[in-house]
């Protein structure tokens, strides 16, 4: 771990500067360890950081590196990734939200920031005919290489779990606990083989407990990581809903499967549906065409059989190298092309003219190369 990680695990434990300020500090300051060595007068000028935020800083810090000191001692024992906001590791689609936590911890294998993200949640007690869409829905994802999001809560979030690895799809569990603690505990067994096809997140530093209050705060997460959350049951009031409207705040795609009218685990998704608050979700290709999967697919393909392949054996390493280039870049200019090929300036005319001669790209005005496509 890095001496500025220490500084970004002690910013969460600071009182009175919460996820947004965190954010604006780091800005500001330039870097988290640039926050404990900013005077509080200059503190002050930060835009919503008065004296208590500044004085808190000042008094506070020496106490909140010593217990980040400890977090990062068991982060490495217990193989947890801690990823600050401006980690490249950390979500994206989450990072981009106000309230998204600046720091995450991270046991397991999954990309955080894989092509296609859904989040799926329900009710803990759901019914036959949730169980098995459940399943369908999680073996619909399987052409189309989904991660799977989801709380790893009893009911519907445990189901959406176990069928993804059953399916061979990466999962992730989001969680209300610390990292080192699975709760309910009967799903541990699940959660372990989850860090080998996927992993578990928390917000929460090691030891926290599972209160009430972190579950929503917890929704949030499942809701910013993802690209659509799919509710499949849920009652009229439930923390599944809560869910659902964290996503809609968040301008992200929420899908819901009607269900039985006379099924109060039913109620939430259809009364969803019928509020407009969520797409219905009937089968794969209502998701697919919701996300516009099948349209990125298809310019996907194209674009794909537009590059052309260069094979090596056509080329010499100086010839591969300028090729490359250009690939990327489309046309680039001759000085440009010395330094991002890593071929000199001496050898850069003659191998230049031999991919001329070849027919691979054209000369244009200002000493600018194009590639032929």
């Amino acid at each position: 771990m890095s001496e500025e990680a220490q500084f970004e695990v002690a910013l969460s434990f600071l009182p009175y500067v919460g996820d947004q300020l965190t954010k604006v500090l780091v800005s500001y300051c330039g870097s988290a360890k640039a926050v404990f060595a900013t005077p509080p007068a200059k503190l002050v000028k930060i835009p919503g950081v008065g004296e208590r935020v500044a004085n808190s800083i000042r008094d506070n810090g020496r106490q909140a590196l010593l217990e980040a000191e400890e977090v990062l001692r068991k982060a490495e024992a217990k193989g947890v990734q801690l990823l600050f906001y401006t980690s490249p590791l950390y979500p994206n689609r989450l990072k981009q939200l106000p309230d998204a936590p600046p720091l995450l911890y991270f046991r397991g294998n999954a990309d955080l920031n894989h092509r296609r993200i859904i989040s799926m949640v329900g009710t803990r007690k759901p019914s036959a005919y949730g169980q098995a869409i459940t399943e369908r829905i999680v073996e619909g994802l399987k052409p189309y290489n989904v991660l799977v999001v989801s709380g790893l809560a009893y009911g519907i979030d445990i189901l959406a779990h176990r069928a993804a690895l059953q399916m061979g799809l990466p999962t992730v569990g989001v969680m209300a606990s610390g990292p080192d603690t699975i709760y309910p505990g009967v799903h541990k067994k699940y959660a372990e083989k989850m860090l080998e096809q996927g992993g578990v997140i928390t917000e929460n530093t090691f030891g926290t407990k599972p209160d009430a209050p972190r579950f929503p705060a917890r929704n949030r997460i499942i809701a910013g990581m993802s690209d659509c959350t799919i509710v499949v049951e849920a009652a009229f009031k439930s923390g599944t809903l809560i869910t659902a409207d964290i996503a809609h705040s968040y301008d992200k795609e929420v899908m819901a499967v009607p269900g039985n009218i006379n099924s109060s685990v039913s109620e939430g998704t259809n009364w969803l549906i019928k509020s407009h608050k969520a797409a219905v979700y009937t089968c794969t290709q209502d998701l697919v065409e919701l996300l516009n999967w099948d349209v990125e697919d298809s310019l996907a393909a194209k674009k794909a059989a537009a590059i052309p392949v260069f094979d090596p054996a056509d080329f010499s390493p100086e010839e591969m190298q300028v090729l490359q280039v250009l690939l990327q870049s489309g046309e680039e200019q001759m000085d440009n092309l010395g330094w991002k090929s890593q071929v000199p300036i001496s050898q850069l005319a003659s191998v230049l003219l031999a991919l001329e001669f070849k027919g691979m790209i054209k000369a244009m005005p200002g000493k600018r190369f194009a590639l032929i496509r």
